[in-house]
């Protein structure tokens, strides 16, 4: 009885059947530190093959789990304060909540606890975790500095070969 409680379905609802999930996360009225859901509203999704999900994560937190949970691959935007110079792009291929970077921003404690959660449950997808350094947080601000609005469309190029590189089986995804 209790298998049958526990036991994990696949959701279509969160996934609409997709394979790849691409989430801005960041607060859009925090400056800079909205990077990630920039990202999303300036996306021009018709570049990219189907099959993909494409979400304003905002600062959803525990919300994004289902959408996280049914997608094999994530592909993650979002600011950090890690020191680089503005408008630096990383990517992380982050496993566990202790590999994500020691200075994202504050809603990402929220990002951490998720993936302990999907981790505990057994549905961690493989994460690809695109970082913008930005310099600071503008409270009521909701345009971008120069160098990290510039970092957008360098980072869009860069998943969007990151995306046919996964098609083309170029890359190793988590079974």
């Amino acid at each position: 009885m209790t298998e049958d409680v526990l036991a994990y379905k696949k959701d279509d609802f969160h996934s609409k059947g997709n394979d790849i999930l691409i989430l801005g996360i960041g607060n859009y009225l925090m400056g800079d530190e909205g990077v990630g859901v920039h990202f999303i509203n300036k996306l021009d999704q018709s570049k990219f093959p189907e099959n993909i999900t494409f979400i304003d994560g905002g600062t959803g937190g525990f919300l994004l789990v289902p959408y996280l949970e049914s997608h094999p691959i994530a592909i993650l935007v979002d600011a950090t304060m890690d020191g680089k110079e503005e408008g630096t792009i990383s990517l992380l291929k982050p496993k566990f909540s202790n590999d994500f970077p020691l200075a994202l921003s504050g809603h990402n404690f929220g990002l951490k606890d998720m993936v302990e959660i999907l981790t505990m449950f057994d549905r961690m997808p493989q994460i690809y975790l695109y970082t913008i350094t930005i310099s600071k947080m503008d409270p009521m601000v909701v345009g971008l500095s120069p160098k990290v609005e510039a970092a957008i469309e360098k980072v869009t190029e860069e998943i969007l070969n990151l995306v046919h590189n996964i098609r083309e089986q170029k890359v190793i995804t988590v079974e």
